[in-house]
């Protein structure tokens, strides 16, 4: 289950074909903080009933950074076997942690929110790291294959979207893979808040990892494989709190001590008693020899060097004009509000909804959408021109968020929704910088919201546009399409508030 969830989140990310998206998509829908900023109530009981009745089986399965740290955790075992060791529960980093997040959720600081959801630090780390190289796996299978008249694979631009988001990306996966790889699920029962939150819950759990005080040989082999460091051998407790029901210590039990099962009456849980249920050598010896972990649950690993090559194949691809000289790149303008996608209703809503996931980024097939590098809303998503515009027909972002951020509209929604409005700068329009004329703006403006005028400049008369904002839907197409360089005569200022005709 744990390889189902985690393929299909990576493919979700990595931005594999709409068709086989729209069909993953539910993937992000069930993770816990989604669902709990989406208001969705029924999935957020299914997790509750869920841990209720496993444990902590959510961390194990379903969360995909969980996952990434149990892969760490592997690689770390092939180095020193029975690394692991129990440790006392830090409620006080836990609980400062999550009362930290929680009042940062409610008064939508971003900055805090966005880096400790764990679901989210997953999906910047695939977006930023790892969709680079899977873009030019394709773009390479694209060159084969034409040579062979096939057209399955469609070339991508490589290009960073934003240096912070690399930056936050790396280091997340840096700190959290050299955790995992020591002490297995450190993140996990100290600062993740969603582990705290379904922690509570777990310790109520229906099925429980106990002990068989008639087998038991004190091998401490439980102990020294436990990820979460939750099971004290020499008293036989096991901190269900932190206990996320991998089944690692039933697995190396060589005495069938330990069975995942039914809450017992506590007469009948483990007792300590060590003087007569002391081990012989050789039982412990036969035990450490024949200790290493079934690896057949997780036979994958991913290359943590990934994530230094994409940053080579970030950079953004060299427009050529006609194959005969280079077009100059453009640059984003200076916009006093930012272009939030449409569906997000407002840029308040976006900030109170958004965990910058980059789910929404990964799915846009125009290159619009990028991560923001504002410190007030850091990494979430804003609209920026440069490479794409928003095709009106086009609803994906809308249709990928899984947290109520961007809500889900409709292609005729999308039409007549305004999110923007066009901004004409008169000293980078190309009729009044060197005479010629342009009229691209108006011409490619599928709102009609631009219409061309004329006016003398220097004793001749040009075109220039004049835009109308009450029209203007903000897609960007004609800044998108403008013809000025390295800065475009005419872009986007977004809307505080989006409204639709």
């Amino acid at each position: 289950m744990a390889v189902t969830c985690f393929v299909l989140v990576n493919l979700l990310f990595l931005g594999v074909s709409w068709g086989v998206s729209q069909h993953i998509a539910w993937v992000a829908r069930i993770q816990f903080l989604p669902a709990l900023l989406a208001l969705d109530y029924a999935m957020l009981l299914v997790l509750i009933v869920l841990t209720l009745l496993f444990g902590r089986l959510y961390c194990s399965v379903i969360c995909p950074l969980g996952v990434m740290q149990d892969i760490f955790g592997w690689i770390g075992k092939k180095t020193k076997k029975n690394r692991y060791r129990y440790s006392p529960e830090k409620r006080w980093l836990r609980y400062t942690v999550l009362v930290l997040f929680l009042v940062c959720l409610i008064v939508g600081f971003a900055p805090v929110t966005t880096l400790l959801a764990p679901y989210s630090a997953y999906g910047r780390v695939v977006n930023s790291l790892f969709r680079p190289l899977y873009d030019l796996l394709i773009n390479g299978l694209a060159a084969i294959e034409v040579r062979y008249d096939s057209y399955l694979f469609s070339e991508v631009q490589i290009w960073m979207r934003s240096v912070t988001t690399f930056v936050v990306a790396l280091l997340t996966l840096a700190v959290l893979g050299v955790l995992a790889w020591r002490n297995g699920r450190t993140y996990c029962n100290t600062i993740c808040p969603v582990g705290t939150i379904l922690s509570f819950f777990a310790r109520f759990s229906l099925l429980r990892v106990q002990f068989d005080k008639d087998k038991c040989k004190n091998c401490s082999l439980c102990e020294k494989n436990c990820k979460a460091s939750a099971i004290d051998f020499k008293s036989g407790k096991v901190d269900y709190s932190r206990c996320v029901a991998c089944g690692d210590c039933t697995a190396v039990c060589k005495f069938d001590a330990l069975h995942y099962k039914p809450l017992q009456r506590l007469d009948r849980l483990y007792r300590k008693d060590r003087s007569a249920e002391r081990p012989s050598q050789s039982d412990c010896k036969t035990a450490n020899a024949d200790s290493q972990p079934d690896a057949g649950r997780r036979a994958f690993l991913t290359g943590a060097g990934m994530a230094v090559a994409s940053a080579a194949f970030g950079q953004a691809k060299i427009k050529v004009d006609g194959g005969l000289a280079a077009i100059e790149e453009k640059k984003a303008p200076r916009r006093e509000t930012p272009v939030t996608p449409p569906g997000s209703v407002s840029a308040y809503h976006m900030n109170r909804h958004c965990t910058a996931c980059q789910l929404c980024v990964s799915a846009c097939p125009n290159n619009v959408l990028r991560p923001s590098s504002d410190p007030m809303h850091l990494m979430q998503p804003v609209m920026s021109f440069e490479r794409g515009f928003c095709r009106p027909e086009c609803t994906r972002c809308s249709e990928v968020c899984p947290t109520g951020a961007i809500q889900r509209i409709t292609k005729e929604q999308k039409t007549t929704l305004h999110i923007g409005h066009a901004v004409w700068v008169e000293q980078n329009c190309i009729p009044l910088t060197n005479g010629d004329s342009c009229g691209a703006c108006a011409r490619h403006c599928p709102a009609w919201a631009i219409q061309m005028v004329e006016r003398e400049v220097n004793g001749r008369v040009v075109e220039v546009p004049v835009v109308d904002a009450e029209r203007c839907i903000g897609c960007g197409k004609c800044e998108n399409l403008c013809p000025a360089r390295p800065f475009s005569a005419i872009y986007v200022e977004g809307n505080t508030m989006h409204r639709i005709e």
